[in-house]
């Protein structure tokens, strides 16, 4: 039986709406564990909270302590780009850690983490293929990533003009990059909750609903795999 580990950082109604009852394991504090078992898996659903480095963390635990071979992470973004509208859903080609910067005593630009050659980090492409296949309406994009909510569309356009980035949230390079040190593949699904113009009010409008779509989606892509 695989195990996959399943992210999700404040999305967790959707868990319990879309799953229902699911079991509680023991954890350590600041995150919720849970396992759903599925006919072609083992599915750990952790619940991290906000932020790189709880996703770091989290991927960590899941990978150490719970012998994931996937890490899927699902949740809600905003859009840098008109043509990101609500809900739209989208699977993570590539992530630019964008607040990252060492271009002052290094030879790198801003968001290029080293050793990686350029600023983009790419998520596994067999995975982002699947995805398609399955469901040809996922937009391929480029995720700007970075401890900040972005709620104005000046910063947004911004963020999409410095790092030719579709989508920007809080948590993706934390848990690229730790994939990435385990040599463990990772699928990323998106759902916008807040477009160009929208900012928080717009986020926790679209919140839930947002999320429940995404996470129906990732969970037709685990039942694949």
């Amino acid at each position: 039986m695989k195990r996959i580990g399943l992210i999700v950082a404040i999305e967790t109604d959707s868990i319990f709406a879309h799953y229902g009852e699911v079991e509680k394991l023991p954890c350590p504090s600041g995150f919720n564990l849970y396992i759903h078992h599925k006919q072609n898996c083992d599915l750990y659903i952790l619940h991290t909270g906000m932020g790189e480095v709880a996703s770091a963390a989290g991927t960590q635990y899941l990978i150490s302590e719970c012998k994931v071979e996937l890490v899927v992470n699902f949740g809600v973004v905003g859009g840098l780009t008109p043509a990101m509208e609500k809900q739209r859903l989208c699977v993570v080609q590539r992530i630019v850690h964008y607040r990252y910067d060492a271009s002052e005593f290094m030879d790198v630009v801003p968001g290029q983490v080293p050793p990686h050659e350029d600023r983009f980090i790419y998520t596994d492409k067999s995975l982002v293929n699947q995805a398609l296949i399955l469901n040809p309406e996922l937009y391929p994009v480029t995720c700007a990533s970075g401890d900040k909510f972005v709620a104005s569309a000046e910063e947004k356009e911004r963020i999409h003009k410095d790092f030719a980035a579709d989508i920007c949230e809080m948590e993706a390079a934390g848990i690229v990059l730790t994939c990435e040190a385990n040599n463990v593949p990772c699928l990323l699904l998106k759902a916008i909750s807040d477009s160009l113009t929208g900012g928080d009010k717009e986020f926790w409008k679209e919140l839930q609903s947002a999320a429940l779509v995404c996470l129906q989606t990732a969970d037709k892509i685990i039942e694949s795999i």
